[in-house]
């Protein structure tokens, strides 16, 4: 659904309603006055709280909007590439269509998860790339030649490993430039995640390296002239890829929450782009999260991207060593 997150989208992760400032989540309805109705929504009745100087919403049943579907709707540029305003669901003329509630700039928060879906999910997706071809290539190189080539690695990997992980973390993000573009910080955190994150994979491949360069398979090609990189790349490297893919697998969900960690504390992914750690920085004080408990939502996804991942990469796992 990342893909075509701007058609799935009722609003554009920028469009500001502000009748709407921090409401809370709508229903959709499809009975109406004791009959069954094309789907639609009910109104907001607002007024101010003049003690606490909070706005409460109350449903209003005399106004209702009929959605639409497959509607033109607000304007939007499809992967940066070309405009559209094609969507899914649209609000009805004059209504609006806040599933999840609004934030406290009226922007709809459903809207921005789903935007938010393609930095964070892209950010473990590209960090685990980055580390996959660092753990490969390093391990191999430790494994193959042995001696003081896979001391030297190996104690860069022991050196990079004793650094607490988080704030490692804090401290690497906190050093890039306050003027970056957003677009360049997004690609920062992402290598900061990837260059991080390679030592274990790089044990993994070094481990099993060293247990197939004897093989025989590995001393024919040695004796027939085949170069280091192609002995490893073409011929060991394959016979335990899916354990490295397994592996990697499982290492995604550390990467999202790290990406997530460091939007919520301010010193991730930037405005105007939008991650879930971006949405959940809003949830910061206790006192909003009291009376607007809407704001800690995109933390669901969350949830449940990390628990999918896991439970894909053990599946993964269990395919590719069934007797492990």
């Amino acid at each position: 659904s990342t893909l075509v997150t701007e058609i799935i989208a009722p609003y554009s992760q920028h469009t500001r309603n502000p009748d709407m400032i921090l409401a809370p989540p709508q229903g959709i309805h499809i009975i109406g006055d004791g009959a069954l109705r094309w789907p639609f929504t009910y109104g907001y009745r607002m007024t101010l709280d003049m003690q606490t100087l909070k706005r409460v919403y109350e449903i209003d049943e005399s106004r209702t909007s009929p959605l639409r579907f497959f509607c033109h709707g607000d304007g939007y540029e499809f992967w940066n590439l070309f405009a559209g305003d094609f969507h899914l669901v649209c609000p009805g003329e004059g209504g609006s269509l806040h599933l999840l509630g609004t934030d406290r700039l009226g922007r709809d928060l459903f809207s921005r998860i789903l935007y938010g879906a393609r930095v964070s999910l892209t950010v473990g997706l590209l960090g685990i790339s980055v580390s996959f071809v660092l753990g490969i290539v390093l391990g191999g190189i430790s494994g193959y030649y042995g001696g003081w080539i896979d001391g030297i690695i190996q104690r860069l990997i022991e050196v990079i490993r004793s650094f607490p992980m988080i704030p490692l973390w804090l401290a690497l993000s906190a050093a890039m430039p306050v003027s970056w573009d957003p677009l360049w910080v997004y690609f920062g955190i992402t290598l900061i995640l990837g260059l991080i994150d390679w030592t274990g994979l790089a044990r993994a491949v070094r481990s099993k390296v060293l247990a197939l360069r004897e093989e025989e398979f590995a001393q024919a090609a040695r004796l027939m002239g085949a170069s280091p990189a192609r002995i490893i790349g073409r011929h060991m490297i394959p016979s335990f890829m899916s354990h490295l893919i397994a592996s990697a697998t499982l290492s995604i969900p550390g990467m999202i929450l790290g990406e997530t960690a460091l939007s919520f504390l301010g010193l991730g992914v930037r405005a105007p782009m939008t991650s879930w750690g971006v949405l959940l920085n809003d949830a910061q004080n206790i006192n909003v999260v009291a009376l607007y408990p809407w704001l800690m939502l995109p933390v669901v996804p969350v949830i449940l991207v990390v628990l999918a991942f896991n439970f894909l990469g053990d599946g993964l796992r269990d395919a590719a060593d069934p007797y492990s």
